[in-house]
Formats: C-alpha cells, structure tokens, sequence
C-alpha cells in the first residue's frame, strides 16, 4: 500500500497560499483559541489531501500535551514532551519531518495506517512552546520542505491571531 497521492512542490505551493488566504479571511479579528485552531485544521485538512489526519495538541500543564481541535480519526488524548513526535517538537521547540514513522522509535502510533507525519511547534513570545500543529499521511514521506515552509508560516498566523506573538504592527 503507497498511500494516497502526494502532489508535486507547485500543487502543494497553490494548495497552501489558497488555504493561509482563506484561514486569514475567516479568523480576522478572532482571538479565540479553539475557533482559529478548528477552523486552521479544518482548512487545513481540505487542502491537503494526502494529510489523513491535521491537528492541534495544546499546552495544558508543563511538559504535557492534550488534543486540541483536529480532523480525522480519533488522536492520542494526551502526550507528554518525552514521547512522540508531538512530544519531540514540543520539547525542542523545532519543526519534526518523519518520513517513516515504522522507523522513528519515538512515534506513538495513534492510527497503524499512518505512514509519515510532521509536527511544528507554535511559540509564543518567550520562545515557549504553547501549541503543536500535527498532520499524519497514510502515504510514505509524504510531507517534505514545502510543506515545513507553509506550516510554520500557518503557525505564526496562529499564534499572531491568538496573542502568543504580537501582530505584525505590534512587532518592533
């Protein structure tokens, strides 16, 4: 089994630039936490076909992660920063590209179809970690630099959106 088909670097680049310009015309002027991340991973989930599951894992003591808003099959409800992917980019507070998970020692397995998975880190302006934005494919190596680029551009959009960092008219 291969997975669904991943598009080329231009495909994933229009899928991208259409789904931050419709994230940004939906949560102008939102703050809330839940409604940007729900409406993030929903668009997010559209747009990306070969993503069979996108997601958020926020904050919700030190050193722990529960599942935020997400599409797809059920997620792991709780993870702490020492496990996981999720937990890898949470605690080192840096993007984690997983072409095989069957070879990371550190993936949980929340679905045995997931095949490949990215996890970026949303920080605020202390440079800690308050969020996780996690996609899981069903296809091998699915996710690649384009889509490290435009996920932690959608990232900081949330994290501007939500307060954690300043607008960009705030930013000095």
């Amino acid at each position: 089994m291969t997975g669904p088909a991943v598009p080329c670097a231009a495909e994933k680049e229009q899928a991208y630039t259409d789904a931050i310009g419709a994230v940004e015309a939906m949560t102008a002027g939102e703050a809330d936490e839940v409604a940007v991340m729900a409406t993030v991973a929903c668009e997010l989930r559209e747009a990306l076909p070969y993503a069979s599951w996108v997601g958020f894992y926020r904050v919700v003591a030190p050193g722990l992660l529960k599942v935020g808003p997400y599409q797809g099959g059920h997620g792991c409800l709780t993870i702490p920063f020492d496990r996981g992917v999720c937990g890898a980019a949470a605690r080192l507070r840096a993007t984690q590209v997983v072409p095989d998970v069957r070879l990371a020692s550190h993936h949980i397995a929340c679905s045995s179809a997931t095949l490949s998975e990215i996890v970026v880190p949303l920080l605020d302006r202390d440079g800690c970690t308050r969020a996780v934005l996690d996609l899981d494919s069903e296809a091998p190596a699915a996710f690649d630099g384009v889509d490290l680029r435009y996920l932690e551009q959608v990232c900081e959009l949330v994290a501007r959106r939500i307060g954690w960092l300043p607008s960009p008219e705030e930013a000095p």
